[in-house]
């Protein structure tokens, strides 16, 4: 199986600080999506997890260097280094810059401030002086200045247009001396234009480019991924107004900069601006139309009113309960007025230049008891085309008669399983297949630490599922996973005549992958993840509650291929909203034979015949190595089976569980034993 790397990793670990780690991400979000996920990460996930494989660049944002060394000298640095050395690359911003040097040298002469000292990893051989600029303290934003850096054209040759000087925000920042000239692995990107308050040599060097190995690592001493719109007004700081508003006057430049430093490390940028989309309306309907007022009379006890309006105040969110009469009202317009042109008025209180607040934006649900939402509500999923196609479906899933009864839906929300999971007095109020899809998400979730990227042409949904508490012994929960990873699969090769050769696989336990379109044919098969399955669960009056959430990637290319891309010619491309429908009603079957009858040797075999782990061979890290091969799945918590093997291959005669320690990254690392 192919490990594309997808995953642009930002610590936010011991000696970072919030508002460098705000920009980074920030910034490296709205100029890499959607073909790389920006993933918030701690020194546990650096020492403990295999992120290496699938990590595109590594990124050590502004801080405090010393904290970067005191929890990862040693053992976490080799990891960083063998990475980089190996093919990955690294960006340091600023303290970042100096922990990726070979020396440090910081406030030389002060009491009080002064770092000195050699660093572990050594990106950049010579030494990085600071501060450039006096003026420096923690914690503070008082030393902080708009500088001009001019720019080495030449050494961005292939990266795309470049300006010949930007403006950046400077905030305690290096330079960097020695082991620049004749060093044909390092590159100097650009310099600082004004006398610096340190010896900065003959280049007086802000950025820097160095070739690590076989991988590389762009090293700053400026912040160039601040961006003006989200450097908040300090009253006690003299010139701070005038610092913003030189930097925002330049942002067009920094931001161009910006995009070449991440193309000449090998990322594939977006050459349009990501901007933060703002949320759109929520529409409920149902197959008739007439039931939903029924399930508004159930909310009655988490509805409160201020007003005139109704509002339901969950534990996450609070969501304003409207009519589809008011929503095209001259009021509701004014209140959603905003520049994105889609026909669906958008959240108020979005600026669409700096980080936005999704949790504090009151999310509008549109309530349809009379119809079905118009198209020119919600343009890009046609409610007619799913309610039919889930008509249809029914007719050949005899057991399929509720699921995807009520549906919402939004052309851009935060987080389909966090609307739900994370607001239990709502969820507490759904039935069983209550289904949330989008368009778009902007805080997508994946299991553990992982973010998946959600563009549109994604297929979007999470589905409530109530499972009685009594069965939860014979029928464990942890099966339902293995359920709709099988209704995924057999939804897309029933989809219609000729879908059944579609190449979908299924990967232990809850991951869709499909043949990567990048490999020549004369290549071993290589696949790529193209959807996944993420369940949350709860309690409540006799249930558990599960929100089971699932992604695919079904009309768009990015970030790795999609359902489409896997299509002959002859055959139609995909409906999101028909294949949603076969997904449900498959989901629905296979749900309600598993409560009368468990995971089945008929479910099983379905399983095995799609999955890619038939006699794969794996090492037991955990266990010293250990060769074993996968053989199946266990019918009472679904976990590997395993046969174990001697050094040449045979097996010794013992069966194994494995299952995961929860890491993030790859269920084929840290895999756990236990005999059967």
């Amino acid at each position: 199986m192919s490990s594309h790397k997808l995953n642009v990793l930002v610590y936010t670990g011991t000696g970072s600080t919030v508002e460098s780690v705000k920009h980074a991400i920030y910034s490296l979000r709205r100029l890499l999506s959607p073909n790389y996920a920006v993933i918030p990460i701690t020194e546990t996930v650096l020492l403990k997890e295999p992120w290496a494989p699938t990590c595109a660049l590594l990124v050590f944002p502004g801080g405090g260097d010393l904290g970067y060394c005191r929890v990862l000298n040693g053992e976490g640095n080799s990891i960083i280094s063998q990475y980089v050395r190996r093919g990955g690359s690294y960006l340091g911003f600023c303290a970042g810059g100096y922990y990726g040097s070979k020396r440090c040298e910081f406030e030389v002469g002060n009491i009080f401030m002064e770092v000195v000292g050699s660093r572990e990893l050594a990106f950049f051989p010579g030494t990085c002086r600071g501060g450039a600029f006096k003026g420096f303290q923690y914690d503070s934003e008082k030393g902080a200045r708009a500088v001009r850096v001019n720019v080495v054209k030449d050494a961005f040759r292939g990266a795309g247009a470049v300006p010949e000087v930007f403006t950046s925000y400077y905030n305690g920042g290096g330079v960097f001396v020695d082991s620049i000239d004749g060093n044909k692995d390092v590159e100097v990107l650009a310099s600082y234009a004004s006398e610096l308050d340190v010896d900065g040599g003959p280049e007086k060097a802000a950025l820097v480019y160095c070739n690590v190995g076989q991988g590389n690592a762009i090293l700053t001493g400026p912040h160039p991924e601040f961006a003006a719109a989200n450097l908040s007004p300090q009253h006690d700081v003299d010139g701070y107004d005038e610092l913003i508003a030189t930097l925002r006057a330049d942002d067009d430049a920094r931001t161009s900069f910006l995009k070449a430093c991440l193309t000449k490390l090998g990322l594939e940028v977006n050459q349009g601006i990501s901007g933060a989309p703002s949320l759109s309306r929520l529409h409920l309907s149902s197959i008739s139309s007439n039931d939903v007022d029924d399930l508004l009379h159930s909310w009655e006890e988490i509805i409160s009113r201020e007003g005139g309006e109704e509002y339901i105040k969950a534990e996450n969110d609070t969501f304003h309960l409207q009519k589809p009469e008011t929503m095209w009202s001259v009021t509701g317009l004014r209140e959603a007025l905003t520049p994105n042109d889609s026909p669906d008025p958008k959240s108020p209180n979005i600026s669409d230049e700096g980080i936005v607040d999704y949790g504090a934006i009151v999310k509008r649900i549109v309530t349809h008891e009379k119809a079905w939402p118009e198209a020119k509500a919600t343009p890009y999923f046609n409610h007619n085309a799913f309610y039919s196609s889930l008509r249809e479906y029914r007719r050949s899933e005899p057991e399929a008669e509720e699921w995807g009864d009520f549906l919402m839906y939004g052309e851009v929300v935060t987080s389909t399983n966090t609307l739900l999971e994370k607001n239990f007095k709502l969820l507490s109020k759904l039935p069983s297949g209550f289904t949330l899809t989008a368009t778009t998400q902007v805080a997508g979730r994946g299991r553990g630490s992982n973010v998946w990227v959600s563009p549109a042409g994604s297929l979007i949904m999470s589905t409530v599922i109530n499972h009685p508490a009594h069965l939860a012994p014979s029928r464990p929960i942890v099966f339902i996973q293995y359920l709709a990873a099988i209704a995924i699969v057999e939804a897309v090769k029933s989809y219609d005549r000729g879908y059944d050769e579609v190449p979908v696989k299924l990967k232990w336990p809850n991951d869709i992958y499909a043949p990567d379109p990048r490999q020549p044919s004369s290549s071993p098969p290589s696949y790529v993840k193209i959807g996944g399955i993420l369940s949350n669960c709860s309690y409540s009056s006799g249930s558990y509650q599960i929100v089971l959430g699932i992604g695919l990637n079904t009309t768009n290319g990015r970030p790795t291929t999609s359902l489409d891309a896997l299509l002959p010619s002859h055959l139609a491309p995909f409906r999101i909203e028909k294949l949603t429908a076969g997904i449900l009603t498959r989901l629905e079957a296979l749900y309600k034979t598993f409560i009368r009858r468990g995971f089945t040797r008929d479910m099983e075999g379905t399983y095995y015949k799609h999955w890619l782990h038939g006699r794969q061979i794996v090492n037991l890290e955990t266990q010293g190595g250990i060769k074993a091969r996968i053989v199946g799945i266990t019918t009472d918590w679904g976990m590997l089976r395993a046969e174990e093997l001697t050094s040449d291959g045979h097996p010794t005669g013992k069966i194994w569980a494995l299952q995961s320690d929860e890491n993030s990254f790859d269920f084929f690392k840290g895999l756990i034993k236990r005999k059967l």
